[in-house]
């Protein structure tokens, strides 16, 4: 008897002893990063570029506004630009520029004014597609939207779905903007390298 205490006792000590080597082995190569090779992560394929042309419908009127203001800077601001506000946005996204044109996607995010100076938005969205190749794909952007110019260009800075790895520009211009609403149709042309 005593003597199967003792080899139950050394078995256990065996394996404590072993759990502990483990552990500290373990603890030894515990990083937060490695490195990955290409194909690990399905970047085997040939880069592509693809060019995306849709209408961005920007509603702040009516009953169903797709862009909100959600915060404006104090009222004692003056300024002629509007410096200070934020919109929170679910733009759609359509083939063409009519309202009932067929839709493609949404853009969803901020939009906010950052220049004092011009009417100049930092843009802060992503496109998520829901139709054709794309459906379930987005793009993300992140850039300044000056809105007078004729042509805008923001940077894609990455995408989820077809569009992992994502980087390439996306060019806006005004297609009609009405005065008295704050409506505004934009027309949009993306170029988008991705895997």
């Amino acid at each position: 008897m005593a003597q199967t205490i003792q080899n139950t006792i050394i078995s256990l000590i065996t394996i404590l002893s072993l759990l502990n080597l483990s552990v500290a082995a373990y603890k030894n190569n515990d990083k937060y990063y490695e490195s990955l090779s290409h194909k690990e992560i399905g970047l085997h394929k040939k880069e592509e570029l693809t060019h995306l042309h849709f209408y961005f419908h920007d509603i702040v009127s009516g009953p169903n506004p797709t862009a909100v203001q959600v915060a404006a800077a104090k009222t004692s601001n003056t300024s002629s630009t509007g410096f200070g506000f934020v919109v929170v946005i679910d733009d759609p996204l359509t083939e063409g520029p009519e309202p009932n044109s067929k839709a493609v996607g949404r853009a969803q995010g901020i939009y906010t004014s950052a220049s004092q100076s011009d009417v100049g938005l930092l843009m802060v969205l992503n496109y998520v597609f829901t139709e054709g190749k794309f459906n379930g794909s987005t793009l993300s952007i992140l850039g300044r939207n000056a809105v007078f110019s004729a042509f805008r260009e923001m940077p894609i800075v990455g995408g989820s779905g077809l569009f992992r790895f994502a980087r390439g520009y996306a060019q806006a211009n005004t297609h009609t903007f009405n005065i008295t609403s704050g409506d505004a149709v934009v027309e949009y042309n993306v170029y988008v390298l991705h895997y």
